[in-house]
């Protein structure tokens, strides 16, 4: 048996790393065991939007709003290559919400968070605006406000790899068989071994009910699971804004530029009975999203347009709500009796948005609990590990890996700068030509990038690296992506 660790965190998506980065960083020693990789599940399967939650207004979720906006800005001065801000537009259309009600909606949404950096609403006349080109030219006016853009995969790893440099153990594709208190401590057994902890945290996300009965638990509060589906098509526009889309059933749908040349759609909100290994898309789902965007857009969207389906399955508090989309995106932290000797504390709900905020609640839950945590919190103003920057500053970074590897060319740039940040000179090294870099294996992924997911980020399959660490795979073809495969053997 492994030495003692002051926390062993069970989930490695953005809440478990959150909670891990927290921990370590107040002097923890601290355990984290995901099953399988690293944002494996709903945090890699996100909208892919740091968001105050507009429509989360409708169902009075003020606090929750107002939470999510402070972190919107805190996140993006904290990751500003993997985080930008992004303009949306709402195009408004008879027979749904008046337009005094989106006023008063993004006149809140301005300002119960406080004012950042970002630029406030208005309103916006189609025929004079690059984003009425695409829509249907009975839709003549709209609105535009400020959200901000997440690769949420990789804040998941970026918060990880800083857990790690501050001496926390990282253990991927190591799945908890059990959970027990035996002489004081939590002994956690799992294939690869048995580990002991003075404190257990359930960040099992969706699967955050099974976990707490294998430590022997009743669930403190019950989860709702709900699916979240997307579809993404060949790029249905040329502008940097993206859509959010009333739609008759109430509910909203966003279009989204996404990776450059392509346009993501979604997303739909359905309970979920399932597994939670690799949840599909359905047929019914995939023809929601391409009516959503048709009723919009000039040129019609059909199920032959979608060049890639992904879903996650989202963990939200069961509040009774009579539809998955009114369901709670708030979060509850129980923590076990001190009676019942060390502590464990369970997180239920919750989204991307509000990660840093969440995981610095609970490690403050845990701090009387644990001597060897200080009670200072100190994650809203460390940057995440190439973050280094001033929030506005992407361009200039994109700039000046330009100049260093001109041979990388504006997209590649782009690409590695939003990717790694300060950091990708780990990779690139002296580089001056691609070959410098080892085996080409299309998209722009070398064997010295490949390489660093694997030795630094936890990379073990092809998985890991096409769809998780990046978002290559959807650029290459399908021999690319064998190529990939057979490289690392998986």
């Amino acid at each position: 048996m492994s030495e003692t660790y002051d926390l062993a965190v069970i989930g490695g998506g953005v809440n478990g790393a959150g909670i891990a980065r927290d921990a370590a960083g107040r002097g923890a020693k601290v355990l984290l065991l995901e099953a399988r990789d690293l944002a494996n599940g709903t945090s890699s399967a996100s909208t892919k939007l740091v968001h105050g939650g507009l429509r989360y207004l409708e169902y009075y979720e003020f606090a929750l709003v107002r939470e999510s906006l402070k972190e919107r800005e805190v996140l993006w001065g904290i990751a500003p290559h993997i985080i930008r801000p992004m303009r949306f537009v709402l195009p408004w259309t008879k027979g749904l919400r008046p337009r005094w009600m989106i006023r008063l909606g993004l006149f809140l949404y301005d300002h119960i968070g406080g004012r950042g950096a970002l630029p406030g609403a208005k309103s916006i006349d189609f025929s004079r605006h690059d984003a009425g080109r695409p829509l249907d030219p009975s839709i003549r006016s709209g609105f535009e406000y400020s959200d901000g853009w997440v690769d949420d995969a990789r804040l998941v790893v970026l918060n990880a790899l800083d857990a790690a440099e501050r001496g926390a153990d990282i253990r991927t594709y190591t799945p908890v068989t059990r959970a027990q208190r035996v002489e004081g401590l939590w002994r956690i057994e799992t294939p690869a071994g048995e580990f002991t902890a003075r404190a257990l945290v359930n960040a099992g996300g969706p699967g955050a009910d099974d976990v707490a009965r294998i430590a022997g638990q009743n669930p403190r509060f019950g989860l709702r699971r709900v699916r979240g589906s997307h579809i993404v098509t060949r790029k249905l526009f040329d502008h940097d804004y993206a859509y959010i889309f009333q739609l008759p059933d109430t509910r909203i749908c966003f279009a989204i530029p996404y990776e450059e040349d392509f346009t993501l759609i979604g997303t739909t909100d359905r309970d979920h009975t399932g597994s939670l290994v690799d949840p599909q898309a359905g047929e019914d789902e995939i023809a929601y999203l391409c009516d959503a965007a048709s009723t919009y857009f000039a040129q019609p969207i059909t199920p032959e347009d979608v060049v890639w389906t992904y879903s996650g399955v989202r963990a939200l508090v069961d509040d009774g709500s009579g539809k998955p989309e009114a369901a709670t995106r708030g979060y509850r932290l129980p923590l076990s009796d001190p009676e019942d000797g060390p502590p464990l504390l369970g997180v239920y709900g919750g989204k991307i948005t509000s990660y840093r905020h969440l995981s610095e609640a609970a490690v403050d839950e845990l701090v009387p609990r644990l001597p060897a945590l200080s009670g200072r919190p100190w994650t809203a103003k460390a940057p995440l590990p190439g973050g280094d920057f001033p929030k506005a500053g992407q361009a200039a970074l994109i700039a000046n890996l330009s100049l260093r590897y001109p041979f990388l060319g504006e997209e590649q740039a782009t690409r590695i700068a939003r990717a790694y940040g300060t950091r990708a000179n780990l990779w690139l090294g002296e580089a001056s030509e691609w070959s410098d870099l080892g085996r080409q294996f299309g998209a722009g992924l070398t064997e010295a990038e490949i390489a660093y997911m694997r030795e630094v980020e936890w990379a073990r399959n092809a998985g890991d690296i096409l769809w998780r660490r990046s978002k290559l795979g959807l650029h290459m073809s399908e021999e690319e992506r064998a190529g990939v495969k057979e490289f690392v053997g998986a």
